[in-house]
């Protein structure tokens, strides 16, 4: 069977097993839930499929460990051995339990190396968005859209209305394509943020003075939430992040209505972020 293939199978095994009651709740966190969000790019789809092969090898370690223990327990007891060995030395067993714990890191390294490849290396991107954290909000520019951009703020209690999430709402959220490859920039303007949004698998840090950037490519419509996942103060569970998923028409539109809406709110001075 394929390597793909069965990483595949073995992905979906795992996600039946653990989370398909859940399957219903993917675009934001639920009460008691206890496993990932459903994965709206690639990326995250590879870091479920990695994470159920570690499921996979932390069981069989555990189990063997556990076997072992319980072995050495009946088998060398007083009681069962009251003669014990005196052997020292054991080349087989020596050599097993070197290679094992090789093979079980070799297995674990070359996904681990390919995922992180693929979240660092950017593919051409067709739209870039940069992402700046404040203390205790997140403003968002458009260089490739005119340079507009907004400020990110999350809706109080008082002021929420029906269906929208307690801590996760903001005033003006995000906008973005499916089927688009989004390079997300981020920094900060005071001290060090994080933006992270569980759905894409995406956790960036947002760092004072310097530009950190990402890539997105999200599979469907639909509105996904995340946090800032930094200590950044005393707000710092405060500050969200609302991203919708739109069609490539309705985002045009958006742009369009955008412009207008926050045309004073900063200059078109950012396509200089575009071209990096």
């Amino acid at each position: 069977m394929p390597l793909s293939k069965a990483r595949r199978l073995l992905s979906a095994g795992a996600a039946a097993a653990a989370y398909l009651p859940l399957a219903a709740y993917a675009d934001q966190p639920r009460p008691w839930e206890i496993w990932h969000q459903a994965a709206a790019t690639s990326i995250m789809e590879t870091i479920e499929s990695f994470h159920a092969e570690l499921m996979v090898i932390c069981v069989f370690i555990v189990v063997l460990v556990l076997g072992l223990l319980g072995w050495c327990i009946l088998r060398f007891n007083e009681r069962a051995n009251p003669t014990p060995s005196r052997t020292t030395h054991n080349t087989m067993i020596e050599v097993i339990w070197t290679a094992l714990p090789v093979m079980v890191l070799v297995g674990i390294a070359i996904p681990s190396f390919k995922l992180l490849y693929d979240e660092d290396v950017i593919p051409k991107a067709d739209l870039t968005v940069k992402a700046t954290g404040h203390q205790w909000y997140w403003s968002y520019e458009y260089p490739d859209n005119g340079g507009f951009g907004f400020d990110s703020t999350m809706i109080e209690d008082k002021d929420l209305k029906p269906g929208q999430p307690r801590l996760l709402t903001a005033d003006n959220h995000v906008v973005l394509p499916v089927g688009t490859t989004i390079r997300v920039i981020t920094t900060a303007s005071d001290v060090i943020h994080s933006w992270a949004v569980p759905a894409f698998g995406v956790k960036i840090d947002s760092v004072p003075g310097r530009l950190n950037e990402t890539w997105i490519n999200i599979d469907r419509p639909g509105t996904y939430y995340g946090q800032c996942s930094e200590l950044c103060g005393v707000n710092h569970g405060f500050m969200p992040i609302e991203i919708e998923a739109v069609t490539k028409e309705r985002y045009a539109q958006w742009v369009e209505e955008a412009k207008k809406k926050f045309a004073s709110s900063m200059p078109a001075t950012n396509s200089r972020f575009a071209a990096r």
